[in-house]
């Protein structure tokens, strides 16, 4: 039979347990959740390769993220108390067709971060897309699906710049769409949504070597979208690059309509600058509540100077991308895409014109 004292330690020993136990389950995230997106399709391409680079050859094969990026993260949200919250989020980019990880060199590569949210707005620390990417989701004709494919993304937000140098301190060559060691408020006030931005460059020589800021505005009400973006990179020797992206977007049954201009001005040498514009203007239709049929049309012009003179080349790009959802998360599309070279703009030797096919499946979770 127990005795007094071993009945007592037993049941501090179950209190304690149990105490254990409820701190644990209350430390929990209140919504804590597994996302992701699984997109894979045959495309047939002409004058492009696989990575969407201009080419002399034609190309058929399985490809991961033709309509959006493959990826999968997960985010959570724990309460504070007085109305404020704790938030994080970690997002990493795959490669459906092959089961690699997008970025072999950073894992969380789309978005990793954490912060306060409470009335006031929302302030984030950690890697975050940037400010010019954020306000492609209402402004784009394609709400930055086809992202390899499209120039809002890959060139006015500087997804794939084309630069002779990188600028900001994004971790990734050639890309500025994402900022490390960066800090993001983001407030809304009726209608208004406001960003402000700032990444440290946390190079040696000086606190604005790679840094980078920016601020944002955008205005939604009735169907109807206003507004655009502003952000500055500096790269390691201390040049600038100024970017601006401003659109509209407009909707009115199942008819959406939108329109967008972009610009950099980049300092690529001494006494030297680059300078590139982007032009959208797109449609889309959505007959019934389970298709969308999208047109966009792209206009990308590029200014560089070679010894004395300053050239001029570019592109213009068609898109026709339909849509159909077989469930809340999975959907057909099929894709086709034409591109008209300018003045050179594909290089030496690659075909003046590219054209591609794609039929794929997307499922999301």
């Amino acid at each position: 039979m127990n005795s007094p004292a071993s009945a007592t330690r037993a049941l501090f020993a179950t209190f304690a347990l149990m105490t254990g136990v409820a701190a644990s389950v209350q430390a929990q995230p209140k919504d804590f959740t597994l996302y992701g997106t699984v997109d894979l399709a045959v495309r047939r391409s002409s004058g492009l390769t696989p990575e969407h680079i201009p080419s002399r050859a034609s190309h058929t094969g399985l490809s991961s993220g033709v309509a959006d990026t493959s990826h999968w993260g997960v985010r959570g949200i724990t309460p504070l108390g007085n109305s404020e919250s704790v938030v994080f989020q970690l997002e990493s980019g795959l490669r459906a067709d092959t089961g690699s990880s997008e970025d072999s060199g950073t894992y969380f590569n789309r978005s990793s971060w954490i912060g306060l949210q409470a009335p006031w707005g929302r302030l984030t620390a950690g890697r975050h897309d940037t400010l010019l990417a954020q306000s492609l989701l209402s402004i784009d004709p394609l709400a930055q699906r086809m992202p390899d494919l499209n120039p809002n993304v890959t060139i006015a937000a500087l997804g794939m710049h084309g630069l002779p140098a990188d600028f900001g301190n994004t971790g990734t060559a050639g890309s500025a769409y994402r900022l490390n060691d960066s800090l993001l408020y983001t407030g809304r006030s009726g209608a208004y949504t406001t960003g402000i931005m700032y990444g440290f460059g946390e190079q040696a020589g000086g606190h604005s070597r790679s840094a980078s800021a920016g601020l944002s505005l955008m205005w939604e009400e009735d169907g109807a979208t206003l507004g655009g973006a502003y952000q500055r990179f500096k790269d390691a020797d201390g040049r600038a690059l100024n970017a601006w992206i401003i659109g509209t977007a407009y909707r009115s049954g199942n008819v959406r309509i939108t329109a967008s201009a972009a610009r950099q001005d980049a300092d690529t040498g001494a006494a030297e600058r680059t300078r590139q514009h982007v032009y959208s203007l797109g449609t889309t239709w959505s007959p019934t509540q389970q298709s969308d049929w999208t047109l966009a049309y792209y206009r990308v012009t590029r200014e560089q100077p070679f010894a004395s003179t300053t050239e001029k080349d570019g592109f213009q790009r068609f898109v026709l991308l339909a849509q159909y959802r077989l469930s809340q998360r999975t959907r057909l599309y099929s894709a086709f895409d034409l591109t008209q070279w300018r003045h050179g703009y594909q290089g030496l030797g690659n075909k003046r014109r590219a054209n591609g096919i794609s039929v794929g499946m997307q499922y999301r979770f």
